[in-house]
């Protein structure tokens, strides 16, 4: 079994969630930034069935299949977080999924 998230009081954990469209079951596309924008969506979507925003994030974790593509997925990332962004992590993904470029985790707190 598999959670995409879960809620524990005041805290929400969302599993490391790839940029798969939801919609279609495939790959949002092939480049960093595509892929890390769908996998942002897909976290939102998480965060918002749990009754929470982006803006409640607290801590966000980056898989990267390549680590030189740090530059592409930091500039979408740099766009869903443009002020007062949470603590983030960044680190090699240690498992090999195909054509899957970055997987994105992320806690988040509500009062």
């Amino acid at each position: 079994m598999f959670s995409q998230g879960v809620k524990a009081g005041g805290h929400i954990h969302v599993s490391g969630l790839v940029g798969i469209d939801v919609t279609t079951g495939n790959l949002a596309g092939s480049t960093i930034q595509e892929q890390t924008r769908q996998a942002l969506t897909n976290c939102e979507a998480v965060l918002q069935v749990a009754g929470a925003t982006l803006e409640d994030v607290v801590e966000v974790g980056v898989l990267l299949t390549n680590p030189t593509d740090f530059a592409g997925m930091n500039d979408e990332y740099a766009t869903w977080f443009p002020n007062e962004p949470p603590t983030r992590y960044v680190a090699k993904l240690g498992v090999e999924i195909p054509d899957v470029l970055v997987s994105i985790r992320m806690t988040a707190f509500v009062a």
